[in-house]
């Protein structure tokens, strides 16, 4: 097993950094401060230790936990319980401008039995649909779900009985999603129908006994990289689910990770701020680590087609 350490970057430090994601069209990586409610735009320098350089930052309703780049060059973002659209170029979103124009593309039905949920990790899958899942910030167990957004704007619930739904990503051919679940310390993997976008059963792929297992990304070689919160590590395992990689971050609240950069060669590391670990050294800023291998491109939201504000 091989350890690395992650090293530090610039940008400063956010409360809930979360969902990482390259832009290759922009050349930039998208992150998000889920309690701030930010959208941040930064570009990757090259050198031996690649760092982050800070464009500009979009400032929403918070919660915001995930941006999504589109095929037409909009972004999608999950924001509270509505997957919103947003136009714009990045240059209007600082300070001084009215900031770009959102669109609504669809609201989820929650359950009306009194227990708040928003929406928290999002990705989407080879085909151009979204995949994003729910919490419930007390930790109320099973009351969760994993949904799945079309181009055409239908919403289909996936997976029920979910309590914190985190870490999605697929093998390189795309029959194989692998899926956190925060409070099982466990990812697993489903067989998925790439025609349909549906789910097998489930199978343990990766146990997490010191910490639990947040966002995560895929490699193209098919290992699968991912943040372990409260152990302050990105751990990655081959597609058998053997434990090859160890990157040691520093903060203990690692939230999760992407390839970027024109090569996809450099793993960037999210961290958070939240309660006690809000006094750790470094908690909330982001990291980078080359790792040796490289990711999977990004696939944007299929919007070719308009997405309708309804839900079905």
């Amino acid at each position: 097993m091989h350890t690395l350490r992650a090293h530090l970057c610039a940008p400063p430090p956010g409360r809930l950094c979360e969902g990482p994601v390259w832009d290759p069209r922009t050349r930039q990586l998208l992150w998000v401060d889920i309690r701030a409610g930010l959208i941040h735009r930064a570009t990757l320098t090259d050198g031996l230790t690649p760092d982050l350089k800070h464009q500009a930052t979009l400032s929403l309703t918070p919660p915001v936990s995930a941006v999504l780049p589109c095929a037409s060059g909009r972004l999608l973002a999950t924001m509270g319980d509505t997957i919103v659209s947003i136009d714009g170029a990045a240059e209007e979103w600082d300070a001084g401008s009215d900031g770009p124009t959102l669109g609504p593309v669809v609201a989820v039905a929650f359950p009306t039995d009194g227990v708040y949920r928003r929406f928290n990790d999002a990705k989407v899958d080879p085909r151009g649909r979204v995949l994003a899942g729910t919490m419930v910030p007390s930790g109320a167990p099973r009351t969760a779900a994993l949904y799945r957004l079309d181009p055409d704007g239908t919403l289909i619930t996936l997976r029920t009985g979910v309590t914190i739904s985190n870490g999605l990503g697929w093998s390189p051919d795309g029959r194989t999603l692998y899926y956190a679940d925060s409070p099982t310390h466990r990812v697993d993997a489903f067989d998925y129908d790439l025609d349909t976008g549906t789910l097998g059963e489930a199978r343990p792929f990766a146990h997490f006994e010191d910490g639990e297992p947040d966002g995560l990304t895929v490699d193209a070689e098919g290992n699968v990289w991912v943040a372990v919160w409260g152990a302050g590590q990105v751990r990655g395992f081959d597609p058998a689910g053997s434990l090859r990689t160890t990157i040691e971050v520093g903060p203990s609240q690692v939230s999760s990770c992407t390839f970027a950069g024109p090569a996809l060669d450099v793993l960037v590391i999210t961290t958070a701020a939240e309660n006690e670990a809000a006094e750790e050294a470094f908690a909330g800023r982001l990291f980078t680590c080359v790792p040796g291998t490289t990711g999977l491109p990004m696939t944007p939201f299929a919007d070719s087609r308009p997405v309708l504000a309804d839900d079905h």
